[in-house]
């Protein structure tokens, strides 16, 4: 897979030729190897592509992200059929058991909330003492709910005891957007492997088409809090847009080695599928929250 994320933010036409995307615009023409490219973001709406190319993007799995006039994501291209065996994968996804789902989802909550620790400076030890006597109460299925007290506890000590995640509010538009980024780029390993993005692990809502993606993204969110917190913004406009689209570029570690933010998902992802299907969730491979 690729490893480019190739972003159209003005007037362009764009095409395929010879396994190249084709870029045009009314000055120049681009291309790019397909090979190369993991994400293709489509920022302006001035921008035409032809259905060959639609085509062979989703053959060869890279994400494409649709944005609106205000240049927020909107929408994904994925494809039916990521894998030869998808049918099969379709088919373990439906007889994942609940014990097994509510033990990885406990874990996935206990590596959200130390990752969220890992953003807290030293001046904030009340929070992460609390924070950490969390991790120690979940539950199968997170049934006591730390997830939310979690995260009420690190949103104020990170953002102030005024921040709220429901308000209209710039660090709440830079965080959704950098959290949909992050959507789009494990969805595309979920498809990619031969599942379904509809049927969650804990996620289980008949309007979400990404409830498992909405399950995996959960032990990545804090990645995006530490960039909006570094970025102190007082705008957000394409620069910071871009800013948070380059986390996937990002180096973090993952098995002990440092990888790109995107393979790192990936290497995630597919543990979790090993954890479901040997029902063992010491399967798992988190990412490191190392500063």
């Amino acid at each position: 897979m690729g490893f480019r994320i190739v972003v159209i933010n003005s007037r362009a036409k764009l095409d395929y030729k010879m396994n190249y995307l084709v870029v045009r615009t009314d000055d120049k023409t681009t291309r790019v190897h397909l090979d190369e490219i993991a994400v293709l973001m489509i920022e302006s709406t001035a921008v035409a592509l032809t259905a060959y190319l639609i085509a062979e993007l989703t053959k060869k799995k890279i994400k494409v992200i649709f944005c609106d006039e205000k240049y927020n994501p909107l929408a994904e291209l994925c494809s039916l059929y990521g894998a030869h065996d998808s049918a099969r994968k379709l088919r373990e996804q439906i007889k994942w058991q609940k014990d097994i789902k509510d033990f990885v989802w406990a874990e996935i909550v206990r590596a959200k909330i130390l990752g969220q620790i890992s953003n807290l400076d030293d001046t904030e030890d009340r929070a992460i003492t609390l924070m950490k006597s969390y991790t120690q109460e979940i539950l199968p299925a997170d049934t006591t709910n730390r997830e939310a007290h979690a995260a009420k506890v690190y949103f104020n000590a990170l953002f102030g005891l005024d921040f709220s995640r429901s308000e209209d509010n710039l660090i709440n538009t830079a965080l959704n957007y950098g959290y949909g980024i992050l959507l789009s780029a494990i969805n595309r390993e979920v498809v990619a492997a031969g599942y379904a993005t509809q049927l969650g692990i804990f996620h289980d809502n008949v309007f979400n088409h990404f409830n498992l993606s909405s399950d995996l993204i959960e032990p990545f969110r804090p990645l995006v809090d530490r960039k909006v917190v570094t970025m102190r913004i007082e705008k957000f406009e394409h620069e910071e847009k871009m800013a948070l689209v380059d986390l996937l570029n990002s180096k973090v570690k993952i098995k002990g080695q440092e990888h790109h933010l995107i393979n790192a998902i990936r290497i995630f992802v597919l543990s979790v599928f090993d954890a479901l299907a040997e029902r063992d969730v010491s399967k798992i491979i988190f990412p490191s929250y190392e500063l």
